[in-house]
């Protein structure tokens, strides 16, 4: 299986694109930490998953706080060893008025979509530079380069996810580290699927601009993921990897 004896630690990791990472991950023989906010889907997955014999563990952590990501990661650590390959997924999303925006809100919204790409790195490489080997994934979105009105700040925050993912690429190489993003387009989440139903004809609309006519599956971003995560990818680093469908080809 393309991650045996590997140790994968997931942010997010309770639903959606997050909790396919996760049961990709496991299902491809990894053992896997994941954090979330949410609890109950932590719990449930984690429990779903250990009962069909995946090694797996769930953490509530919020990753705007540095202690309780590190308490997470530590208490991974601990129960399968070293870390060796990491998801950063967990994020939200911005729709705010540059005008009205408060420092606060900017801070707060900061804390969550670009800071923990590096407060993971921090926690992580330390091992993965002694052992001379290692893979980080940043989650990114397809608003890192091809944005939309109204995703104020949104589309700067993934912009830097991306300066953040070269830059680590960059440095890290020298220890066999390797870093990349993952650009999802529209990605049918229980969150998308809440947005698509709140207006009449919004799913054909959205997708009628979609190059394969449709929108893809959580699974499907997965399923690269665990690609970079694993051995096949020894010679992939510093890439930012569209999984829209073709959508970023498209001009508006």
């Amino acid at each position: 299986m393309k991650l045996a004896n590997k140790h994968i630690f997931v942010t997010g990791g309770a639903k959606g694109i997050g909790e396919a990472i996760v049961r990709d991950a496991a299902a491809e023989s990894a053992s896997v930490t994941f954090i979330d906010i949410d609890e109950y889907a932590g719990n449930r997955l984690a429990s779903e998953l250990s009962a069909d014999g995946k090694s797996v563990a769930f953490f509530s952590a919020d990753v705007a706080s540095f202690d309780q990501l590190k308490t997470a990661f530590e208490s991974g650590v601990n129960r399968f060893g070293e870390v060796t390959g990491v998801v950063n997924n967990a994020g939200v999303n911005s729709h705010a008025d540059p005008v009205k925006m408060t420092d606060k809100e900017w801070d707060d919204f900061f804390a969550i979509d670009m800071k923990p790409v590096w407060l993971t790195a921090k926690l992580a490489l330390p091992a993965m530079r002694k052992a001379k080997a290692g893979s980080i994934v940043n989650i990114c979105s397809i608003h890192g380069r091809l944005t939309y009105p109204g995703f104020f700040p949104y589309g700067a925050a993934k912009s830097a996810v991306l300066g953040l993912t070269r830059n680590l690429a960059l440095d890290e190489g020298r220890h066999q580290i390797r870093v990349n993003a993952v650009s999802p387009g529209y990605i049918l989440t229980e969150l998308t699927k809440t947005w698509l139903s709140g207006e009449s004809g919004r799913l054909e609309r959205a997708n009628s601009i979609q190059p394969l006519g449709r929108m893809g599956e959580p699974f499907e971003v997965a399923k690269v993921v665990t690609f970079l995560l694993s051995d096949k990818s020894t010679y992939v680093s510093g890439s930012d990897w569209a999984v829209d469908g073709g959508l970023g080809a498209r001009s508006a």
